[in-house]
């Protein structure tokens, strides 16, 4: 059994942030959400795996995952030229594939830790030629839906129905037979221009090929967006995180529940209340840190109020009068208060960038 896992794509919904890096590298409880994936699969016993890359990102998605030596597997990426959809994505890795069964994960997805396990038994016991994870979700026209009947067969796939079948969405995990690669050289690309790879289980399902669907009882998220990706730094800060203090705190500061602090990170006078992770070579003075914060590793906050956040590596913030709630910082910027004198505003801002003034 191989893994491949997709890690290519532009990230347009977490611009700018993904102007200059991976989306799939953006980390949740300072972790990226890449990792998550690959730590499903070894968890899973699965330790062959294919990455497919794009050519902007993949050298940064190479240097900071490494050969998945640090996971306990192997990891082979493989370059897809161009964002071409998912089957394609398939048809790129088949050197690699060959005719092994593969489970197929999307990058910047995240399911409750511990359930690719019991899929990939199902899948191993029942040998049929995919199985499709879905979930029921308020809003299915927003998603690729499942039609299935009484047994659990898939009949149709529908791609963002306008009228849907069911309220059942395609989660981002598929596991495969070798006769995926078949069924992938007869379809043609979709009105978009891409290889879907539902279009491919679809062509399964008309020939007849047993296609059958689990429903994810515990939570998932695409972490595509914003608030999403806050929604994932809280869960997994709730079910995940264990107290550890390994840096310098002071006697004036207060930590209440579970916190984590990295090495070499230097803490005075805060108020921490936790769940909330900060990484290491760190420096907070003055600070109140809120429940589901993360501060990734050389990040600076002083006289900062901070709650329900996620700061990435090198950011700097002084003396914010207010508090900062559901933000998501970049890597190295810094949010300060202007000296006070004329009222006039200046701006230096990006493409996508989202500014609220109160």
């Amino acid at each position: 059994m191989k893994a491949l896992i997709l890690s290519g794509g532009k990230g347009t919904r977490l611009r700018p942030l993904t102007y200059t890096g991976a989306k799939q590298l953006v980390p949740v409880a300072n972790k990226p959400i890449l990792w998550y994936g690959i730590e499903e699969m070894a968890a899973a016993g699965i330790t062959d795996i294919g990455i497919i890359i794009s050519p902007e990102t993949g050298a940064e998605v190479k240097s900071k995952t490494g050969n998945g030596e640090k996971f306990g597997l192997n990891i082979t990426y493989i370059l897809q030229e161009q964002p071409a959809g998912l089957a394609h994505a398939v048809q790129v890795a088949r050197p690699f594939l060959k005719d092994s069964p593969f489970v197929m994960y999307l990058g910047d997805n995240l399911i409750q830790q511990g359930d690719l396990k019991s899929f990939l038994d199902k899948f191993t016991q029942q040998q049929p030629e995919a199985l499709i994870l879905l979930r029921e979700v308020p809003n299915p026209s927003a998603f690729g839906v499942a039609k299935v009947d009484e047994k659990g067969r898939v009949l149709q796939l529908i791609e963002k129905p306008k009228i849907p079948p069911s309220n059942l969405a395609l989660v981002g995990v598929y596991f495969f037979s070798p006769l995926i690669h078949d069924a992938i050289s007869l379809i043609k690309p979709s009105a978009r221009g891409e290889l879907e790879i539902t279009d491919a289980i679809q062509c399964l399902i008309d020939q007849q090929q047993q296609v059958v669907a689990c429903n994810l009882d515990g939570w998932w998220l695409d972490t595509g967006k914003k608030d999403d990706l806050l929604e994932a730094n809280r869960l997994i800060l709730d079910t995940c995180l264990t107290k550890s203090i390994l840096g310098d705190v002071d006697t004036k500061t207060q930590i209440i529940g579970r916190v984590q602090i990295g090495a070499e990170s230097k803490i005075i006078n805060c108020t921490i209340r936790g769940p909330v992770v900060i990484g290491n070579n760190c420096y907070l003075e003055n600070c109140f840190i809120g429940p589901y914060s993360s501060i990734a590793d050389h990040s600076t906050l002083i006289e900062t109020d901070l709650e329900h956040s996620v700061i990435l590596e090198g950011a700097k913030i002084t003396g914010i009068q207010q508090r900062i709630i559901d933000s998501l910082i970049g890597q190295r910027a810094e949010l300060t208060i202007a000296p006070r004198r004329p009222k006039a505003l200046r701006f230096l801002i990006g493409d996508d960038s989202q500014i609220e003034l109160t």
